[in-house]
């Protein structure tokens, strides 16, 4: 199974970027699928999960900001982040639930600057 992230990037403050994670390999699914954040120093934090149901959850700081969604047909999940802030900045990984198994991607760096 692999896990790629992409659509990370430098974004000015109140600006918008889209996230979007492909899996594929294994005959695997995005049923429960999520989108953690990490910056130096930190533990990695949750940012959002989308179950089989559709059903989604968000960290306090994101919410009504953020959106999961998931294309079952592109074996893709994407986070649609708007109202960014510099607190926004850090290393966004993709984490797919499969199989009893935990599955990561590499990254993708997004950056936003005052």
């Amino acid at each position: 199974v692999q896990v790629v992230e992409s659509g990370g990037g430098l974004v000015q403050a109140g600006g918008s970027l889209r996230l979007s994670c492909v899996a594929s390999g294994g005959n695997v699914n995005l049923n429960n699928a999520a989108w953690y954040r990490q910056v130096p120093g930190k533990e990695r934090e949750l940012v959002a999960r989308i179950f089989t149901s559709g059903f989604a959850n968000y960290a306090d700081s994101v919410k009504d900001r953020f959106a999961i969604s998931r294309d079952n047909a592109k074996n893709t999940v994407y986070l649609q982040m708007n109202s960014l802030s510099p607190e926004d900045t850090a290393v966004y990984y993709c984490n797919v639930l499969f199989s009893y198994r935990d599955y990561w991607g590499q990254g993708t760096q997004v950056t936003v600057s005052a």
